[in-house]
């Protein structure tokens, strides 16, 4: 039986989380010479004490949400897409194929068709471990795996074949046209007089990715198909015996779940290298698994959760940087989070459940 109410459940669980996760990853400093809370001041500044700092925490912010919301929209199908990180890599094929093929004159013209051809490219990667889930019952799990392997190959196989760039050594196409120069947040306001970091990542992507999270909520809770994909992750049997098709809207939400993948390649691709790099998608799949169940599968909750991993992310490297603490070890703190949010949450959970139980007995007595 559940008693926890609706604000427990979404703000004060994740909370406790969060400050037990902070508490291990304190102790793991600690433990290595590094004093946690000197530790903490200078992640927090070097992730929102200046406009460089803030525009790195949203760009990487970015990037997470659009992998979070393609696992949110799986999870509310009770299907786990684990294949983000290949959507996401093969989406930034699309926008490369689409922004090398033509001279654009405008980032208005060629934005759009980034995002039709790298929401595309995503989608086309979930299709056949879709299909093979919904008709074949293989399981989403293995084989979206097996299709970031897959993905990674491919471009591999690209970058240093057919689209490398002649005469060079490194694993990357050309350059795309000045005109699909994506406006960062320093071009963006400077019109009004905010001085920004002209060295920040951050680009209009971020608000490409707000207007997905728009979307998520719209599709979800506000059309017959979100309906659908609601009532087939509660129970797939009363679905079917009330008309619905499982394996078609199967199908569907993991093609939107692809294509929201495919779209973080408007960012980090188009929008911060401008070319497309081998590894570009540096495990931004993954962490999507985790900003997903930290915030709950909601679109508002996705954004804080990636805004708290664009965090991690930049103050980690700031941890790097500072104190000369190793990559692993700033990525040991960043698992602990994940840990703690993810496969632990029912730790936290349980207790609170029973507290809150509890305390609808005693006001029944």
């Amino acid at each position: 039986m559940n008693k926890t109410p609706r604000w427990a459940d979404v703000v004060l669980i994740p909370f406790i989380n969060l400050l037990i996760a902070f508490v291990i990853s304190g102790c793991v400093l600690a433990a290595i010479g590094t004093n946690p809370f000197d530790a903490l001041g200078t992640m927090i500044n070097g992730s929102f004490g200046s406009s460089r700092g803030v525009g790195y925490t949203l760009y990487y912010s970015t990037n997470f949400i659009f992998t979070g919301l393609a696992m949110a929209i799986a999870s509310h199908a009770r299907m786990f897409n684990i294949g983000g990180e290949g959507q996401a890599t093969i989406g930034g094929l699309g926008v490369a194929v689409i922004l090398l093929a033509l001279p654009w004159p405008h980032w208005t013209l060629a934005l759009p068709a980034a995002i039709i051809f790298g929401g595309l490219f995503g989608a086309a990667w979930a299709f056949i471990p879709a299909y093979l889930q919904a008709k074949r019952g293989s399981h989403i799990v293995i084989t979206t795996i097996m299709f970031n392997f897959m993905a990674a190959a491919l471009t591999g196989y690209l970058l240093t074949g057919p689209m490398k760039v002649k005469g060079k050594m490194a694993a990357e196409t050309a350059s795309f046209p000045e005109g699909a120069h994506l406006p960062t947040f320093h071009e963006m306001l400077a019109p009004f007089g905010i001085e920004f970091s002209k060295h920040a990542p951050a680009n209009i992507s971020f608000l490409v990715a707000l207007l997905c999270c728009l979307f998520f909520w719209v599709l979800m809770w506000h059309t017959r198909l979100g309906y659908q994909i609601r009532a087939i992750g509660h129970s797939e049997s009363a679905s079917t015996y009330a008309g619905i098709s499982p394996a078609k809207i199967m199908i569907i939400t993991m093609l939107i779940s692809g294509a929201f993948a495919g779209l973080m390649a408007v960012n980090n691709v188009m929008g911060e290298a401008e070319r497309l790099i081998h590894n570009s998608v540096e495990g931004a799949g993954f962490i999507g698994i985790a900003v997903a169940l930290m915030g709950r599968n909601h679109p508002v909750g996705v954004i804080l959760a990636a805004i708290l991993f664009g965090f991690l992310w930049q103050g980690g490297a700031e941890l790097q940087f500072e104190y000369g603490i190793p990559r692993e070890m700033v990525t040991v703190i960043q698992a602990i989070v994940i840990m703690l949010t993810g496969a632990l949450d029912y730790m936290v959970r349980g207790p609170v459940n029973r507290i809150f139980i509890k305390l609808d007995k005693s006001k029944r007595a």
